[in-house]
């Protein structure tokens, strides 16, 4: 009896943050855009980027937002690479880039953004990573939601290139489920993360708020940082839920990188201290543990195999109601047809890695950590 209370409990309590999360996707609207043009500064961590270095030039060259108003400030952090030869010939060639590295001593992606604003003019801070890509409107989008003084952080929208195959379109599927979740709980004023490949703030909010001096977690530069934002300023977050805002970046190419990269994401979980991300994290966890739970239990005695298909169902139902707007938005309806097997795919990874990231090292560029 107690079992079955259980898989009740656990069925109603997924479903009603699932659908609350699509409620507050639907309550986000597309904002019109404002003539508005302040100084920003683009802020990009980099480690070992050779191979994105020119692409990602170019492509911040051909951002439609005036020249004298926007920087792009770049901090090489330690790169073993032909990384920082490639950064100082683009320096003498872009008035707009300034160069920076990381002194003897210090590393890692939150002191590099630290050093990065504290030498920014802009008063607005867009923050991305060198393997993204974004269209020519993007910084012009993210920033018109500024004009509204009330917003002091916002989370852009970030999706994958599209590539062929069923690992990559479960990864995908995987990754919009949080991209959507993410957006669905900052609409109702209970925002739990962001992606810092696609996010923007007020320079003097993070100086406020920031606390990285103090962080000891690898990263989280994202996350910890909307955490802070939201206990100084609850209604102070917005998501961009526009076409041009949306950065693109490259799934994980194997399932042992991939593996790697969500431990690396988990390991800073134990530091949240944001109530409602505590929370959607373990009841994730456990609904997650559940479906494992019963799908075992069911080759063992077939009076589960219905709890199984029932608990499966829910879960899939309310899936299906939060991602399809989702996938809408992406343009990426055709993984629809992915979502049932998808289920199996996401319980069995998200156990696993938890339990990994316990237990095991997590490498990031080139870098071995341990949580």
């Amino acid at each position: 009896m107690l079992f079955i209370t259980v898989i009740v409990a656990l069925s109603l309590l997924y479903a009603i943050k699932i659908l609350r999360y699509r409620i507050g996707w639907d309550k986000i609207s597309q904002l019109e855009v404002n003539v508005f043009t302040p100084k920003l500064s683009v802020i990009i961590a980099m480690r070992n980027e050779e191979s994105q270095v020119l692409r990602l030039i170019t492509e911040l060259k051909k951002q439609l937002y005036p020249t004298d108003k926007y920087q792009v400030i770049i901090i090489n952090d330690h790169s073993e690479d032909s990384t920082l030869e490639l950064l100082n010939k683009e320096v003498k060639c872009w008035r707009n880039l300034k160069l920076l590295s990381m002194n003897e001593g210090e590393y890692g992606k939150k002191k590099a953004i630290v050093k990065g604003i504290k030498s920014a003019s802009g008063e607005i801070i867009i923050s991305t990573d060198a393997d993204c890509s974004f269209n020519a409107n993007w910084l012009k989008k993210m920033v018109s939601y500024f004009y509204n003084e009330k917003i002091k952080l916002l989370s852009g929208p970030v999706g994958f290139h599209q590539k062929r195959g069923l690992f990559h379109s479960l990864q995908t599927l995987e990754f919009f489920s949080l991209i959507g979740s993410g957006a669905g709980a900052i609409g109702i004023g209970r925002s739990i993360f962001c992606n810092g490949a696609n996010m923007a703030y007020r320079k003097d909010v993070f100086m406020e708020v920031n606390d990285f001096a103090n962080d000891k977690v690898v990263s989280g530069d994202d996350v910890f940082l909307l955490h802070r934002v939201k206990q100084k300023y609850p209604n102070g977050i917005a998501f961009a839920k526009d076409e041009d805002a949306i950065v693109l970046t490259n799934p994980e190419t194997s399932f042992k990188s991939l593996l790697n990269q969500r431990k690396r994401w988990t390991a800073k979980s134990c530091s949240f201290n944001d109530w409602h991300t505590l929370y959607t994290s373990l009841l994730v966890l456990f609904t997650n543990l559940l479906t494992i739970v019963l799908f075992v239990f069911s080759f063992v005695n077939l009076h589960y195999l219905n709890y199984f298909l029932s608990f499966m169902f829910v879960k899939f139902l309310v899936d299906l109601i939060l991602l399809t707007p989702v996938l809408g938005f992406f343009k990426r309806k055709d993984l629809i047809k992915w979502i049932l097997p998808f289920e199996m795919f996401y319980s069995l990874c998200i156990v696993l890695i938890v339990i990994l990231s316990f237990t095991n090292p997590f490498e990031w560029k080139r870098r071995v950590h341990r949580r």
